[in-house]
């Protein structure tokens, strides 16, 4: 586990006023200075400073845990399904792109409805007109552009029926109102608690670095059986048996047969991104819906099951059909895997010393 993203209370607490200090310099900042050795420089500073995003993070989940009686791994779960919102909603879901929290509140619900003052920020009016604002830096303010204000006043709600897992599940349906969103912030407290840790952003090549396979661009051709539509993925072709392994951190969220796809596994990485595996020849057995997975753990092995009733083989060559959809909170849309593909394919040769697969 990296220094640091754990360590919000241990050996002395950053003060609140410092942290969202330092955040707002770390994030708007620039590398700073200039380039040491080109591509490689940049990406070292570019880690470097999600490092720094990801340790003050981990301060404010401590701060609200802190504050609201929620395990921090609760609260980073809902500040990470709202941020994951935000970014695939950004005209209707407005976040200062320097903000270290993802929580959105429409300003409204923050001030109270009957409110005349929607940008009110005073606490004691807030609550009299039945807004959701609260101050807890400690300036007398329920800032809406405050990371800890805006995080907490949406954490006290959710966390009042309690700190027990279905206490959790019954705040967050209270909150939001759908079971899409209490599905998905457990998926992603479960993920937190599993790692202890916020830096979950690895990714693999769904195949082993070695093995024979081929693959270009296949999103969008057209597909026939079972009724015209398009294709939504990337086909890995590989000989049977090849192992298949997950591409992300994540919860394994579907598995099982389905008429198109076959022996299939869904998987949600901590991103809300919905990573599809299909055709499989088969699976671990032991795998089931629910559990945690690490990239490149094997899941299953590349076939040609599916078109067909459960057990349908050898309508197509053996390949891996690999699709990513992502979530929007109300619809999940798939989008192109196959330059993820390539980029990850890059990062596994430069690991390996530039071994090709066969």
């Amino acid at each position: 586990m990296a220094a640091g993203f754990r360590s919000g209370t241990a050996g002395g607490s950053v003060s609140v006023a410092a942290s969202r200090s330092l955040a707002a310099a770390k994030i708007r900042s620039d590398t700073g200075g200039k380039s040491r050795s080109g591509s490689t420089a940049g990406s070292t500073r570019s880690q470097s400073r999600q490092t720094e995003i990801y340790a003050l993070r981990m301060h404010l989940y401590e701060r609200i845990a802190m504050a609201t009686g929620m395990p921090w791994y609760m609260v980073a779960a809902v500040d990470q399904y709202e941020r994951t919102l935000s970014r695939a909603r950004p005209n209707d879901r407005p976040v200062d792109k320097n903000a270290l929290s993802g929580v959105y509140v429409p300003p409204r619900r923050w001030a109270g409805m009957t409110n005349p003052d929607v940008d009110d920020t005073h606490p004691v009016s807030i609550r009299f007109f039945g807004g959701i604002g609260r101050d807890l830096d400690g300036d007398g303010r329920a800032d809406l552009a405050s990371d800890d204000d805006r995080l907490y006043s949406v954490a006290r709600l959710i966390a009042k029926y309690g700190s027990t897992d279905d206490d959790f599940a019954i705040g967050l349906w209270e909150y939001y109102q759908q079971t899409r969103a209490v599905q998905r912030v457990q998926q992603f407290a479960k993920i937190y608690a599993a790692f202890d840790r916020l830096d979950l952003n690895e990714h693999v090549f769904p195949l082993p670095p070695g093995t024979r396979y081929s693959y270009r661009s296949t999103w969008g051709t057209r597909r026939s059986w079972g009724g015209a539509r398009i294709h939504e993925g990337t086909d890995i072709f590989a000989p049977y048996g090849t192992p298949v392994r997950s591409t992300c951190y994540g919860i394994v969220e579907t598995k099982g047969w389905n008429r198109y796809g076959g022996w299939r596994i869904g998987i949600r990485d901590p991103d809300n991104l919905y990573h599809y595996f299909a055709h499989l020849s088969g699976y671990d057995k032991n795998l089931k819906p629910g559990d945690i997975v690490r990239p490149g753990q094997v899941i299953g092995w590349v076939g040609s099951s599916g078109y067909g009733k459960p057990g349908t083989q050898g309508k197509f060559p053996p390949h891996l059909h690999y699709g990513i959809y992502r979530d929007r909170g109300w619809v999940e849309w798939a989008f192109d895997p196959y330059p993820l593909l390539k980029k990850w394919e890059r990062e596994a040769k430069k690991r390996t010393g530039g071994a090709k697969h066969r």
